[in-house]
């Protein structure tokens, strides 16, 4: 895997390994690490005192237990993007229920896909108290101005799945293998055409995300780099010609853009000859193209492939219209967010299993990836079925 600076990018393929604890400990004598922007504070233990009576022990013990509460509480801010796609409406709940269950207090806002409006809501966190916030950003280079805010305010900013770019406010980064995500993708359409040993050539397309989201160009280059190779040799061939990314990319990550650009490749180039693969960064791009095919398209079907496991996806999947999806399980990136947030609170370091691959421009942020796994036809039963994140009725 090449370093993914910028532009460039299993918690493992068994779900009953999906969730994993984390966290560090640390006594009371040693220095507890700051917030951005304070200085550090070291804890002592008390002096000892005569003894109490039994009265004087059980209201100290009270005490005790209601400092310990508040020690572990506090609010945290939650900035989502958009309620448009299923994923993100997963992740505001996955994080909320369990920073609850945690004992914090949670501001959760959702911004439209509104760039003014997210950073108005995190503006309003940081002045409503906030002491951390857990931020997916609609543009990855927006957010600068308003988390210098929250670092001079001492709050801790934890970036979600989504890297925020040109800023020194970060603590950390939680995400999944973003360039694994395209590398799953890239490597399926080359063991379902078997391109190692086929003659092709073969026929491809691309639809990738918004240019405005980092994890977009580390999605398209880890499928690239698997898929360029089969390109340069020409056993792949796309035959509109646009294969860069800024020719592939799809704002907001649409799916009405996506199907108006599928139906313009359609009617231009695949009238009369088949296509053999759509590559689509994710399922709202996938859906557009689904959309595009079943409107435009009567030869062959073509392999697809997407990231999310949308319900609608998942029964296009089962129905053959969808061949693969990246399964990402929200419930384990909320469950390592919620820990990052629990360890900052605390005045901890976070757990984190990548320390040299996210630079977002003022330096590398200490990271936690989970591992993706694809689901199909075959599997999608044992990952999403039985491991609790879809019951049967919500793919009928």
């Amino acid at each position: 895997m090449k370093s993914k600076f910028v532009k460039t990018m299993v918690c493992a393929g068994m779900i009953g390994a999906l969730l994993s604890g984390c966290g560090s400990s640390q006594t009371v004598e040693e220095a507890i690490p700051a917030a951005p922007g304070s200085q550090a504070v070291t804890e002592t233990a008390a002096p000892e005192t005569d003894e109490k009576t039994e009265e004087e022990e059980t209201e100290t013990t009270e005490a005790a237990g209601e400092d310990s509460a508040s020690a572990t509480g506090g609010l945290v801010g939650v900035a989502m993007p958009t309620k448009d796609l299923q994923r993100w409406n997963q992740d505001g709940t996955n994080i909320e229920a369990q920073l609850k269950e945690a004992g914090y207090e949670v501001d959760l806002q959702y911004a439209s896909n509104d760039v003014q409006t997210q950073v108005s809501q995190i503006e309003n966190m940081i002045n409503n108290g906030c002491k951390c916030l857990v931020i997916s950003a609609i543009d990855s280079e927006s957010l600068g101005d308003v988390l210098a805010k929250a670092k001079e305010a001492g709050i801790y900013v934890i970036a979600y799945d989504r890297l925020i770019m040109n800023t020194d406010a970060l603590s950390y980064y939680a995400t999944f293998d973003n360039y694994k995500v395209g590398t799953v993708q890239g490597q399926y359409v080359v063991d379902q055409l078997d391109l190692d040993n086929a003659e092709g050539p073969f026929s491809i397309e691309m639809t990738a995300g918004d240019p405005g989201d980092n994890n977009a160009i580390v999605y398209y280059d880890g499928a690239m780099d698997v898929l360029k190779p089969y390109v340069e040799s020409g056993k792949l061939v796309f035959k509109s010609g646009q294969d860069s990314f800024e020719d592939v990319a799809t704002a907001s990550w649409s799916t009405e853009n996506a199907q108006s650009r599928a139906e313009n490749i359609l009617s231009s180039f695949y009238t009369s000859e088949p296509l053999d693969v759509w590559l689509c960064s994710n399922d709202s791009t996938a859906l557009g193209v689904e959309n595009a095919l079943a409107a435009n398209y009567t030869l062959d079907y073509p392999i697809i492939t997407g990231q999310d496991c949308d319900v609608a996806n998942t029964k296009n999947m089962i129905a053959g219209k969808q061949s693969m999806s990246v399964f990402k399980d929200t419930r384990q990136l909320a469950s390592k967010t919620v820990e990052m947030v629990d360890a900052v609170m605390q005045g901890k370091e976070a757990e984190v299993n990548d320390t040299s691959s996210y630079d977002n421009g003022t330096g590398v942020i200490p990271s936690y990836l989970c591992e993706p796994v694809f689901a199909d036809s075959t599997n999608y039963k044992e990952l999403l079925i039985d491991s609790g994140y879809y019951s049967e009725d919500d793919l009928k």
